[in-house]
């Protein structure tokens, strides 16, 4: 997080879209009910060569220069409105630190309605191409070396071979946008790409964005994780809508590492250039130029702008317009806008992959702390485990089973306080520690539970956890038996081999780490030839728009309906059925069946 992060982000603005603020190549501020600023990204306090404390608290219009119209209210969202006073419209000018006047552009950023209650997003870039955040690489496409070798540069056709003659017909269509609408559509894609870390989805919003507004062909290559190239997605804009041309989708060669070509320049981040089919008539360089010239020729594109989708630390592929005959050629004005939303793709990729490896990280590491079932005579036994959907929220929740020296099998599930790696390393502790405990304890489950409960504040870094300690005894008639205690966790499911659900409510105590001193009863039940035992965690019940009561009677309805499965897919379909659309946390099942008398 930049310095530009105020001690009150946190309350004003979701966490999760904080760090992407923070990381966007434009000034982002973040407004209250009486347009103070409560938060600045680092882009804008760069821009305004200010200090967080020099911009954070005060009045949105004490930072305009005394030579700048005033910035309309940016409560309203949709349109950019437009500027008073004469002023063009999206800009103003905002007074720098050494008291020198800023030329920006801004437009409002839409926010969810769960960003905070009165809070609004103005985002604002140098209107000079100054700054922060303008440019992606060496050259824009106005530079002679953005054009095929031999041509004279911005004032040729886009592939700079000179007044290259079109067929007769119709005017060019013109797609030319206003200032207004490149600074909406700027923020249109902000918006897309902010609220969503599916990466194919993020794309296809983006393209849906730009097509047929500014082109007829949209075409998005990236790289890798491997550093492999994927054409992974061509649309091509129609009065019909909308087409995405899978067969033009696919692997592509490997990036050059020193051609001048456009699409291998953009692919390696130096610079975004404007093309054409004559761009690639000369003999091809690469593997890649000649699948250039391939989609070239298959779609009919006459003039295309290219631009490296980059981030913060990697270039993650490039993005192609193409327009076709009948299309007025792109401009370097065209192509600095594709630059500003290949630059805020390339900070979304970015993110969403980083999203992605933190996510695996914890899935593995939670996996590895799980451990492999013992194998019971007589019984059946399963687990499951389902990370959450958010990598912030895999962590705390565990199930194990184990043999006792008595010939007993110790039967535990649990749930460390808390949503992150911290949480599954103290998981990891407080299981440890219960299985040393159970081992050497040769009593009932609550005087197992009590001294872990003891002993957990001194030894471990768990504040708080539930958890359900179960023994399964065999009796000298081959039945079984279950004694448990349950510490603040939900109460264990039994079905009867009819699917008749009763909840095991008895032993029932306060959490662990909640009261120093608590006695813990213990309660028993018989287990009937044929009956499922399952213990769970609270991500299979819970729902943020339900009470709790609610999620325990879906689990008790889906349980009975399924009885009659066998153990393994009883357990699957329970996690499908069962588990609330809207829960984000992490699900550890322990499921046992008896097996019917012959």
């Amino acid at each position: 997080m930049g310095d530009g992060t105020g001690t009150a982000a946190g309350a004003v603005v979701q966490q999760e879209l904080v760090a992407v603020l923070d990381r966007l190549g434009v000034g982002v501020f973040a407004l209250d009910g009486d347009e103070r600023i409560v938060w600045a990204n680092t882009a804008s306090l760069a821009l305004l060569s200010r200090s967080a404390a020099e911009v954070v608290g005060r009045c949105l219009r004490a930072l305009l220069h005394a030579d700048a119209a005033q910035i309309p209210s940016p409560r309203a969202t949709g349109d950019s409105p437009e500027a008073t006073d004469g002023a063009p419209e999206g800009r103003t000018w905002l007074a720098r630190g050494d008291g020198s006047r800023l030329s920006v552009r801004w437009f409002p950023l839409p926010v969810e309605s769960g960003a905070g209650s009165g809070v609004r997003l103005l985002a604002f870039d140098s209107a000079t191409g100054t700054g922060t955040g303008t440019g992606t690489g060496t050259g824009t496409g106005t530079d002679t070396d953005a054009y095929a070798p031999g041509t004279g540069g911005p004032g040729r056709d886009a592939d700079g071979h000179g007044s290259r003659p079109r067929s007769a017909g119709p005017s060019p269509v013109t797609r030319s946008l206003s200032e207004r609408d490149r600074l909406a559509l700027l923020a249109d894609t902000t918006a897309q790409l902010i609220y969503n870390i599916d990466v194919d989805a993020s794309l296809r919003r983006v393209v849906e964005l730009l097509l047929p507004r500014l082109a007829d062909w949209a075409v998005i290559d990236l790289i890798t994780e491997t550093d492999e190239v994927d054409r992974s997605l061509v649309v091509h804009a129609h009065p019909g809508g909308l087409t995405v041309r899978e067969d033009l989708q696919g692997p592509m060669p490997p990036v050059p590492a020193s051609s001048p070509m456009p699409l291998s320049k953009a692919l390696r981040g130096v610079a975004s250039t404007l093309a054409g089919p004559r761009t690639y008539d000369a003999p091809p360089d690469s593997a890649v130029a000649v699948e250039q010239r391939k989609l070239f020729t298959a779609t009919g594109i006459e003039t295309a702008a290219i631009a490296p989708v980059k981030g913060p630390s990697e270039v993650l592929g490039a993005i192609t317009l193409g327009r076709t005959a009948d299309d007025e050629p792109f401009t370097p004005a065209d192509l600095e806008l594709l630059e500003d939303i290949g630059r805020r793709m390339g900070i979304a990729l970015e993110n969403a992959r980083h999203y992605q490896r933190q996510r695996q990280i914890a899935a593995t590491m939670q996996r590895y702390l799980l451990p492999q079932l013992p194998r019971l005579a007589g019984v059946e036994m399963t687990a499951r485990y389902l990370p959450a959907p958010d990598a912030s929220h895999v962590g705390g929740d565990w199930y194990d089973a184990f043999p006792l020296p008595d010939g007993d099998t110790a039967l535990v599930v649990g749930d460390v306080v808390g949503h992150d790696l911290e949480a599954a390393a103290g998981m990891a502790q407080l299981r440890n520690m219960l299985r040393a405990y159970t081992w050497a304890e040769d009593g009932p489950p609550h005087r197992t539970v009590e001294r872990l409960d003891q002993a957990m504040g001194h030894i471990t870094d768990v504040p708080m956890a539930t958890l359900v300690l179960a023994r399964l005894t065999a009796d000298q008639a081959g039945g079984r038996a279950l004694s448990w205690t349950n510490a603040g966790h939900p109460p264990p499911l039994l079905l009867d081999s009819a699917g008749a659900t009763r909840f095991l409510g008895e032993g029932r105590a306060i959490l662990l780490g909640a009261a120093t001193h608590h006695v813990r009863p213990d309660a028993h039940v018989r287990l009937p030839p044929g009956s499922t035992l399952l213990f769970y965690t609270d991500g299979l019940i819970e729902s943020r728009r339900q009470p709790l009561d609610t999620g325990l009677r879906r689990l008790s309805e889906h349980a009975a309906a399924l009885n009659h499965r066998q153990l393994d897919d009883f357990v699957d379909q329970l996690l499908e059925h069962s588990r609330p659309a809207d829960n984000d946390d992490d699900v550890a099942l322990l499921a046992i069946r008896i097996p019917p008398t012959a």
